[in-house]
């Protein structure tokens, strides 16, 4: 069952939640490094547990980590720890958090020396053709990530195929944006 599928089979607030996301963030592409980082961490968090949850808290997690603002993620100390794990808001997991911490100052480096994170996904897309070498990179490089978090993230942020079968009506208009994308960069 496509994730498209599974939006036919819920109904009321999970319904909702899930039409939301699946119509207007679920595969398209992102540009900004902090809607990435937020993105990431969602799937960080969402891993041992279930998607809804995530949806119903994303933005009591926006509030918790200053919308993830990289640089302000980054620079949290033991307080901004003690803080998050007394959140009843978010997922109160330490090693989420602490992923959610050092991955920011992983970022901060990746910004450094490849000018963006959305740069350096780009990159290495140029250069890795599989999961399995997506995997090894993201475990390599931050926190908290295994394969099905990479699978999901990258899904998620339009970076592989997979978000919406193709009778899907999203399906074309994510076709679409790309399209438009590249035909931008071409232009620049």
């Amino acid at each position: 069952m496509t994730y498209c599928d599974y939006i036919n089979t819920i109904s009321g607030e999970k319904l909702s939640l899930h039409k939301e996301y699946h119509d207007n963030h679920y595969g398209f592409p992102i540009e900004d490094d902090n809607e990435l980082f937020e993105r990431l961490m969602f799937e960080i968090n969402q891993a041992g547990l279930n998607w809804i949850l995530i949806l119903k808290k994303q933005q009591n997690f926006r509030r918790a980590f200053d919308n993830f603002n990289i640089e302000t993620v980054a620079g949290y100390g033991e307080d901004d720890f003690q803080r998050l794990m007394n959140d009843p808001g978010i997922i109160r997991n330490k090693l989420k958090i602490n992923a959610a911490i050092e991955n920011a100052k992983i970022i901060l480096k990746i910004k450094v020396e490849f000018g963006s994170f959305r740069k350096w996904l780009d990159i290495h897309s140029r250069q890795i053709n599989t999961l399995s070498e997506w995997t090894k990179l993201f475990k390599k490089t931050f926190r908290f990530t295994g394969g099905e978090i990479v699978n999901e993230f990258l899904i998620s942020i339009g970076h592989l195929p997979g978000a919406h079968s193709p009778e899907c009506p999203v399906y074309d208009k994510i076709i679409k944006i790309k399209k438009n994308e590249k035909e931008r960069q071409r232009n620049n």
